[in-house]
């Protein structure tokens, strides 16, 4: 097992002299080029015992070599001491309160997988807490997993007087999504409406809004205020269309397509995605076939993918038409199928009996 000093081993910033920094030159030379995973950590704790980690590119060749050499975890603690050095520095030379500081350590710390106290210590420990930086460490709270702790953060940053932005609230309405607390999300809601007092919401905001409430299995509540919206794009309908079928309300989604051709948005690619998928799940068969028709002929302006053959694959094989399944791969399909729809026909064959059409796809397994 690869080890790796600690982070209280990583000394405070020194003033950098010339052969110090030759030195620390010549070692990060060497890691770049070393192919023994035992080098690495050796370099790693001279560097450290003699100060001569000074510059962040000192740091990025550590780093990379402890990847390159397959050692992940220890190239993600050396990255979080990187930015816990740098940090001091900051906060040495009184920069670490500074708006574009602490976003950059916050951006830092996320990408070194330290989203725990030190980057939340950036956020609580500063008195002005300006919007993009919040925004910042919300998004990067929220694309790690860590719904709870971006709502907690949101929560002190409210009750400390914040006015959250747009972008804020997108992210907080997503975090709120993940967990699926309609308790949360009617919380956000209030507090949206009462940040835009005169009732115009950016469309951005709103679908954020509309996917909130259909993550939470409130359809009910995602249609509401889908048909408040003043204005939609297509994020907006296929959102819509998604929660919809998501939560089997297959024929519902279905009416919501049409609805939107009607209005002369044109779909995109997930819009027919999540159309196929709702047709697949409430074996509309005859509708899903033909709107595949439609997107070959041109008539929806939508060229099919991969992903929408395995849709109508997978739809074809719930209702034991396999072997229509297997000719519309063979015969229809302009590319090469992949696992997953090997998969799905796999799966298919040995629901309904079909021993020849699963032999087929048990092949195109093994040479894919």
């Amino acid at each position: 097992m690869v080890m790796v000093p600690s982070r209280s081993q990583c000394p405070l910033p020194t003033i950098p002299t010339r052969r110090p920094r030759r030195d620390a030159d010549l070692a990060a030379a060497r890691l770049e080029s070393c192919a023994d995973a035992r080098d690495p950590p050796r370099v790693h704790a001279r560097l450290l015992r003699r100060g001569l980690l000074l510059l962040p590119f000192h740091w990025n060749a550590l780093t990379r070599a402890y990847l390159r050499l397959g050692a992940p975890l220890a190239s993600l603690r050396a990255a979080a001491c990187m930015m816990a050095r740098l940090h001091a520095a900051a906060a040495k030379r009184g920069l670490a309160r500074h708006p574009f500081t602490e976003s950059a350590l916050i951006s830092g710390y996320a990408k070194a997988g330290d989203l725990g106290r030190r980057a939340a210590g950036c956020s609580t420990k500063t008195p002005h807490r300006g919007l993009g930086f919040v925004e910042r460490a919300h998004q990067r709270r929220s694309q790690a997993g860590e719904s709870k702790e971006a709502l907690a953060l949101f929560h002190d940053l409210r009750r400390g007087g914040v006015v959250p932005d747009d972008l804020t609230m997108v992210s907080v309405a997503s975090a709120c999504g993940a967990l699926g607390d309609i308790g949360l999300a009617e919380q956000l809601h209030k507090c949206v409406l009462q940040c835009h007092r005169s009732g115009r919401l950016d469309v951005t905001l709103t679908n954020a809004l509309v996917d909130m409430y259909a993550k939470c299995g409130r359809t009910d509540l995602a249609r509401r205020v889908f048909e408040r919206m003043p204005a939609r794009d297509v994020s907006s309908w296929t959102t819509m269309i998604a929660g919809l079928a998501t939560h089997g309300d297959e024929q519902g989604a279905l009416d919501m397509f049409h609805t939107m051709r009607r209005e002369a948005v044109p779909p995109n690619r997930v819009t027919m995605l999540a159309v196929l998928s709702a047709c697949a799940h409430g074996g509309l068969v005859d509708k899903g076939l033909g709107l595949l028709k439609q997107m070959e002929d041109g008539e929806i302006k939508v060229v099919p993918t991969v992903e929408h053959y395995g849709c109508v694959v997978d739809m074809l094989g719930r209702v034991g038409r396999v072997d229509e399944a297997r000719a519309l791969v063979e015969r229809r399909m302009p590319m090469d199928g992949n696992v997953v729809i090997w998969g799905t026909l796999l799966g298919a064959c040995e629901k309904h009996g079909n021993v020849s059409v699963g032999e087929w796809a048990a092949g195109k397994v093994g040479r894919s």
